[in-house]
């Protein structure tokens, strides 16, 4: 069961993603805010795997929010939902450390499979926003071998740090190396301490510019 919270300052908004939700199986609201402020708060107390996330709010908007649930809840998962599909409100979320985003006017089935997604892949983008995505994250990186060269990253931890930016879960990862999970996650945090990164959005960043990862 995947537990979630719904972050939005629209209560019909939120009343009617409680109500198609419900009809998931694998899914369980388990509260809702209508500020950033209130997410935290909410978020400490109820300890959900998700995050349903509106992004221009008065007061703490969701990127403010999103910053700092991310920095303090280890696992926490973000899902932008947004009216907005300009570059930065999309950029900015995901350097914030959301884990997907989605426009307000997608239909229901696909918030269930990008909610179904992050908890399996830990990173989900809607395909209306994906070329904004490709434009500021992909074009201006080519593989660069001096860059890994810098790091003190071990051949195995490239080789994870690789399927991690592909997309791969990390029970995926600890099947592919006959390792155990405990082993992966050990393995991504040294990576995330070696290069100073927080999060899967960033490690897939550096994994692009490094020419590690197979997404092109």
């Amino acid at each position: 069961m995947q537990n979630v919270v719904i972050v939005d300052d629209h209560e019909i908004l939120r009343a009617g993603l409680i109500s198609l939700l419900e009809e998931e199986s694998d899914i369980k609201v388990i509260g809702e805010a209508n500020t950033g402020e209130d997410a935290i708060a909410i978020v400490d107390a109820q300890h959900p795997d998700v995050v349903i996330m509106d992004v221009a709010m008065p007061d703490m908007d969701g990127i403010e929010a999103t910053r700092i649930l991310v920095d303090r809840v280890a696992g926490i998962k973000i899902l932008a939902l947004s009216m907005h599909a300009d570059q930065k409100y999309i950029t900015d979320m995901i350097d914030a450390g959301a884990s997907g985003y989605l426009l307000k006017e997608c239909a229901m089935e696909e918030l269930a499979f990008a909610l179904r997604s992050i908890r399996k892949y830990n990173f989900y983008i809607s395909p209306s926003v994906s070329n904004v995505i490709l434009e500021r994250y992909m074009k201006p990186f080519v593989p660069n071998e001096d860059l890994l060269n810098q790091t003190s990253l071990s051949g195995r931890e490239r080789e994870v740090l690789q399927l991690v930016a592909d997309g791969w879960s990390t029970s995926a990862i600890a099947e592919h190396f006959s390792l155990s999970v405990k082993t992966v996650e050990t393995h991504r945090k040294h990576i995330m301490d070696k290069l100073g990164l927080h999060n899967v959005a960033a490690l897939t960043k550096f994994a692009i510019r490094a020419g590690l990862t197979g997404i092109d």
